[in-house]
C-alpha cells in the first residue's frame, strides 16, 4: 500500500515555543551564546519544499540561516542545535510525524533528536530534544 506523504511544504511563521533555552543548557552552550540564541531563535523564518518523502528545510534567522535536505528513511548529515556534526536517521513514527534521532560523529554529548509533524489543525510541531529536556516549537503555516 502507497503512503499517503503529508505536505510539509509552505511558509511557516513560530507561534509558540517552550524550552529552548532549558534544551541549550542540557547541551552545554554557554550563558551569553544562549541568550543570542534565544533571541534571534524567537522568530525564525521556515520554509520547506519538498518532493514526496524528501524535504527540504531552510530557517532562517537574525543570527544564521540553516539548510537541511533529507529523504524520510536514508540517513544524512546535519549539524545539532549546538553545532556539532551528527548522522542522523528520520523515519516515519506516524503518518503525518517524522521522528529523527541524531548520532553524534565524534566525542559525546546528550542524546539528541527531533520530530516534525502536521496535526490536524495544519500546524507544525518541531520538538527538539536533548536526553530528557523537550523543546517544542509550535508554527503556523504564512
Amino acid at each position: 500500500m502507497e503512503r499517503k506523504v503529508p505536505d510539509f511544504a509552505g511558509t511557516w511563521k513560530m507561534e509558540s515555543s517552550e524550552n529552548f533555552e532549558e534544551l541549550l543548557k542540557t547541551l552545554g552552550v554557554n550563558v551569553m551564546l544562549r541568550k543570542i540564541a534565544v533571541a534571534a531563535a524567537s522568530k525564525p523564518q521556515v520554509e520547506i519544499t519538498q518532493e514526496g518523502e524528501t524535504l527540504s528545510i531552510r530557517t532562517s534567522t537574525s543570527v544564521r540561516t540553516t539548510h537541511v535536505t533529507f529523504t524520510v528513511g536514508q540517513s544524512f548529515n546535519e549539524t545539532t542545535v549546538d553545532g556539532r556534526p551528527c548522522t542522523s536517521f528520520p523515519c516515519w513514527e506516524t503518518d503525518s510525524k517524522i521522528s529523527c534521532e541524531q548520532t553524534l560523529q565524534k566525542g559525546e554529548g546528550p542524546k539528541t533528536s527531533w520530530t516534525r509533524e502536521i496535526t490536524n489543525d495544519n500546524q507544525l510541531i518541531l520538538t527538539m530534544t536533548a536526553d530528557n529536556v523537550v523543546c517544542t516549537r509550535v508554527y503556523v503555516r504564512e
